[in-house]
């Protein structure tokens, strides 16, 4: 497949054939060499960090996943880079089908792993493992052509401008960090909220084709047959029509990928800059359920159970001022508003598109009973942990706080100790904070610790169940639709920094639907039953969830 050029002059390596035949000047085509690398970085780093996004929102805990990817696919590189020597003879051709391969696997990654876990992800069994499997396959072929790309660039650059091992590779390894920077940017400020997963995804496999492509058949288009050079272009051809024509299908893909996961009655999906929102039913007499980031937060069925044990037993006592942090959705401002004597109600949530859809949307806003219609109510975007740490000390007589399940990576902050000592500063004197910690039954250790969390920031605790949540779907960090593993109730804890306080419904407000005094007092003695010995609090420094 490729030309014979001068022989090796003595104490030449043996992979050495002479400079190429370029039709550019030498420094021209190094500049563009270089700028290849520069590319195929970019595009390298985009589809790593495509897989860590998307097994993190498909999978959950994000910390698990980023390791995963990112361990296997280094390891992977390794052992790339070892099989890329018996390329080295055949740089030109060996670069373009390596190049042609990466943009076809890496750009339709994201719809594969999509794919898997929306039609087989709900089945169960073996089968709920399908993600994880392809999300390891797609870290290990990924990596494996990532790597074999440095050596024959290495023998590339070599063939434009013969020069010292080490001056070759700080050139290479320049470019490379630099287009990983970019890269690395591009996709969080750019690629993804303009674009999408799937759509960036597809777009930097074209990029990355056109790359190598214009590298070997343009760059190094006489140090191929004429055989080798029609393979090539055929090959990128057909990779740049798999890309095109996915990404003509994308929408259509997803409605029928979301539909899968979510059911047909999906009536709201939108991608905020913080999360995706997605609302099925609430028309027809269908029950409105309310999934951020895949996970179940509303299911209309129960909500009123979990909101009314959330909110109810902290407002026995003064509750003038009330702060909600997290509940962007409305429904515990809902609960709070229905106590007399509620004269504000502050809310904090990252999220201002759900604080936006809770507003218009006409079964949510229906369902949380237009409470951000109500001027009491005062909505701020702005993550918990740092409102708190600029709020003024001692103003709330109840801070609820309604917040994701713990253990999930981007919550876990706000079930550290330091984040209850923040929300304990901002309790007025005789004031109550009652927390979400999670399910009791399938995740104890987690719920005790949340208490052992409160107790170690200087709160006495009151800890409490309710059945409910019969859902097949998890809001905890580890996202399935297996029925045999969903949570079966909501834990929460009580807590004060002037004693324990009381955990007895509020005698003056109206009585909730759903909650008597008698099953507040048993939920209370089912919780304490489920004790975990020995937990220990949470840190920002060391997470225990």
């Amino acid at each position: 497949m490729i030309e014979a050029h001068a022989p090796a002059p003595p104490g030449a390596p043996p992979s050495w054939r002479g400079p190429a035949r370029l039709p550019v000047r030498p420094d021209t085509g190094r500049f563009l060499v270089l700028a290849c690398v520069f590319v195929c970085a970019a595009c390298g780093l985009v589809y790593e960090l495509e897989l860590v996004a998307l097994a993190s929102y498909l999978m959950g805990d994000s910390v698990t996943q980023a390791s995963v990817v990112l361990s296997v696919m280094v390891f992977a590189m390794g052992i790339g880079s070892l099989a890329a020597k018996r390329l080295r003879r055949f740089a030109a051709a060996g670069f373009g089908a390596l190049e042609a391969s990466l943009a076809l696997v890496g750009g339709c990654s994201a719809m594969a792993l999509y794919a898997v876990f929306a039609w087989t992800g709900a089945w169960g069994g073996l089968w709920a493992n399908g993600p994880r499997v392809l999300l390891v396959a797609f870290s290990l072929a990924i990596g494996l052509l990532i790597g074999a790309e440095v050596p024959l660039l290495m023998e590339l650059i070599q063939r434009v401008r013969r020069q010292d091992a080490g001056g070759a590779v700080a050139d290479l390894f320049a470019a490379d960090y630099v287009g990983a920077l970019v890269g690395g940017l591009a996709f969080p400020f750019l690629l993804l909220p303009f674009l999408g997963q799937l759509t960036s995804s597809l777009l930097t496999g074209a990029v990355n084709v056109v790359a190598g492509a214009a590298l070997v058949l343009g760059l190094f288009r006489r140090d191929l047959t004429c055989r080798a050079r029609c393979l090539l272009l055929v090959a990128n051809i057909t990779a740049l029509g798999v890309l095109g024509s996915a990404a003509v299908l994308v929408d259509d893909f997803e409605r029928a990928a979301r539909q899968a996961v979510y059911g047909d009655d999906v009536r709201v999906a939108v991608q905020t800059g913080v999360q995706e929102i997605v609302l099925t039913g609430g028309d027809g007499g269908r029950p409105l359920d309310l999934y951020l980031d895949g996970r179940l937060r509303v299911g209309g069925r129960e909500e009123r159970r979990y909101h009314e044990a959330l909110v109810h037993p902290a407002m026995n006592g003064p509750h003038a001022r009330v702060l909600v942090l997290g509940g962007g959705d409305g429904l515990a401002a809902r609960e709070a508003l229905t106590h007399p004597g509620v004269r504000r109600v502050d809310v904090v949530d990252l999220d201002p598109g759900l604080v936006r859809l809770a507003r218009t949307d006409p079964a949510l806003s229906g369902l949380n009973g237009h409470a951000y219609s109500d001027p009491r109510v005062h909505v701020t975007a702005a993550d918990a942990f740092q409102w708190l740490r600029e709020a003024s000390a001692a103003t709330y007589d109840v801070v609820v706080a309604d917040l994701p399940d713990p253990g999930i990576t981007a919550s876990t902050k706000l079930y550290s100790e330091e984040f209850y000592g923040l929300a304990r500063r901002a309790l007025a004197p005789g004031g109550r904070l009652v927390v979400h910690a999670g399910p009791v039954a399938t995740r104890p250790r987690v719920f005790w610790t949340v208490e052992a969390t409160l107790r170690a920031a200087g709160l006495r605790t009151a800890p409490y169940r309710v059945d409910g949540r019969a859902t097949g779907f998890t809001a905890g960090p580890d996202r399935t639709a297996d029925t045999a593993r969903a949570p079966r109730d909501w834990g929460f804890v009580l807590a004060a920094a002037d004693g324990r306080p009381p955990l007895r419904l509020d005698p003056h407000g109206r009585a909730p639907r759903t909650l008597t005094q008698a099953a507040l007092t048993a939920d209370a003695r089912a919780a304490q039953s489920t004790r975990v010995a020995g937990a220990r609090a949470s840190t920002l420094v060391h997470p225990r969830y």
